[in-house]
């Protein structure tokens, strides 16, 4: 029998509780990188046949120093930088110094550029998200390296404020837009957060320089009948209870391997929808297909509880180190679950 796709309401219903779907629902494509395989059109013959729950549009979010054509000043930093093209990509930062931060604010992009928002089909009855990659942590990182980063809060504080509080404006109309313009259902953006083993600061820089931002994105998703979801890599537990307190709707992944996941679903699986991350740094590359499919079955007897607030997919992207017998096998267990 020939699988479709869920319902918006299907998926909803399952987000919020009210009702399991016929069965689990899947949104694994977004994280499956063909491209990035040896033979990518094996890959699209597996993925191809199996519908994506839900729709995911990615917006034209500014690049860091890079700007498009028709618009020069679309970029987070209109002013002049130096990169160190040896550091590695987290130590990057074009605002390097907090001097320039007058001359950046003064050039922000404009989050009205008309191709913030794509090209996108006619909805298709299916829940449609729309997507940005850097929120705030990963936004501070990417335009000041990440060891400024993680000193900025303690020796700058008044500046990290200042760049948030453009960062998230922008984002504020960002959503407004993508509400209006693409009939998004939800907003998806993301914050690596924690590390394989803890998080990257403490639970009072998170109250200071964080859940003011987040509660402000979160009103304004909510405000316009959507649904926040987030991705957050790493060990973020003690964060989870911020995370509801702010009206979080998803959470993505449960890192395997560095929260139990267990404890997780016990404390908080009444509370909040898990869009639960298949593991991709050990079952993915070295695990045998039928190792996969007692994993997915694992995370569907943990996760989906009594209510059924669980959404399956891959914790991060799928690369060609993942045995093509391997993906074949996710896919289809994937879609077994009920």
């Amino acid at each position: 029998m020939e699988l479709t796709a869920l319902t918006k309401k299907e998926v909803s219903d399952v987000i919020h509780g009210r009702k399991k779907a016929p069965r689990v629902p899947v949104a694994l494509h977004f994280w499956t990188h063909a491209e990035d395989f040896p033979d990518p059109e094996k890959v699209r013959e597996i993925t191809n046949r199996y519908p994506e729950d839900v729709e995911i549009i990615s917006l034209r979010i500014p690049d860091a120093t890079q700007a498009p054509p028709d618009d020069p000043s679309y970029r987070w930093i209109n002013a002049a930088y130096q990169l160190d093209e040896n550091a590695g990509l987290d130590e990057r930062g074009a605002l390097s110094d907090w001097g320039m931060l007058d001359e950046v604010l003064a050039k922000f992009p404009s989050p009205d550029y008309p191709g913030l928002i794509p090209q996108a089909p006619a909805p298709d009855g299916r829940y449609r998200i729309a997507h940005w990659w850097y929120c705030l942590f990963e936004r501070h990182w990417q335009l000041r390296g990440m060891t400024n980063a993680l000193t900025d809060y303690y020796e700058y504080p008044d500046e990290v404020h200042r760049l948030f509080r453009a960062v998230t404006d922008f984002y504020l109309r960002m959503i407004e837009r993508a509400r209006l313009e693409l009939g998004a259902d939800a907003i998806l953006t993301s914050d690596d957060i924690g590390t394989q083993n803890s998080q990257f600061f403490s639970q009072a820089i998170f109250d200071e320089f964080y859940k003011p931002y987040y509660q402000e994105i979160s009103d304004k998703i909510h405000s316009l009948q959507m649904d926040f979801w987030l991705h957050a890599c790493g060990c973020i537990e003690k964060f989870i209870p911020s995370f509801l307190e702010i009206g979080l709707d998803v959470l993505h992944p449960i890192q395997k391997y560095t929260m139990d996941e267990q404890e997780i679903v016990r404390k908080f699986g009444d509370k909040i929808c898990f869009w639960a991350g298949f593991d991709v740094q050990k079952t993915i590359p070295f695990g045998t297909p039928e190792e996969v499919r007692e994993e997915v079955r694992y995370m569907n007897r943990v996760f989906q509880g009594e209510n059924g607030r669980y959404l399956f997919t891959a914790g991060n992207g799928i690369n060609r180190d993942c045995p093509l017998e391997s993906l074949a096998a996710l896919y289809d267990e994937a879609y077994k679950q009920r």
